[in-house]
Parts: C-alpha cells; sequence; structure tokens
C-alpha cells in the first residue's frame, strides 16, 4: 500500500482555481465582520460623544425649538447605515463566489454523463 502525496490533476478547462475562489470567500466573509465592527464602534464612539454634549446642553441656542434639536440626532441615526450595507454586500459576494463554484461544478458533472 503505497500512498502518494500528489495533489490530484487540475482540470485546465476553467479559468480558476477552486482553492483560490474558497480562499477569497473565506476572506470576504472576515472582512465583511471586520467593517461592519469598524463602523458599529466608530459608531457608538461618536454616538456617545455627541450625548455627553447634548445632555450638557452645549447644543441648544436661545429660540430652538424641539424640532431644530431633533434634527441633531439625524446624522448619528444614518451614520452606521454604510457599515451595514459594506457587510451585506461583501457575505452576498462571498456566498454568490460559492454558489458560482457550485453551478460549475454541477455543469461539469452533467457534462460527463
Amino acid at each position: 500500500m503505497t500512498e502518494t502525496k500528489e495533489p490530484a490533476p487540475k482540470f485546465f478547462g476553467t479559468y480558476f482555481d477552486r482553492d483560490v475562489v474558497m480562499r477569497l470567500s473565506r476572506w470576504a466573509r472576515i472582512f465583511s465582520w471586520v467593517v461592519l465592527a469598524v463602523y458599529l464602534i466608530a459608531w457608538l464612539i461618536t454616538l456617545a460623544q455627541f450625548l455627553i454634549q447634548f445632555s450638557s446642553g452645549m447644543f441648544f441656542n436661545k429660540g430652538m425649538s424641539i424640532f431644530d434639536s431633533l434634527n441633531f440626532f439625524t446624522p448619528y441615526l444614518t451614520q452606521p447605515i454604510p457599515g451595514v450595507m459594506f457587510f451585506f454586500s461583501l457575505q452576498a459576494i462571498a456566498h454568490l463566489l460559492i454558489i458560482f463554484l457550485d453551478v460549475e461544478e454541477n455543469t461539469r458533472r452533467a457534462a460527463r454523463k
């Protein structure tokens, strides 16, 4: 029983390497979590700074109405949206790469029959 540790022969009918695509998919998933964490940490820090300044009365001027003070919150509510969009986009890219690998493998299997 002699077992060789030679890699399996590669099929040169494709333009990609399966291992590279899987590695790219894995890194896209990891990077999506990193991007989401960075955006959420930055948002929490700026929100905390704003709430401290807002509670100390730093943003109030004479003649301000309640609607003027509510407008201060709008940027802080929309700040994490790009991070969430980047997260979902990178997750979708990672899953699409795997779906395309499955489609290609199924196509090969169907062509061999």
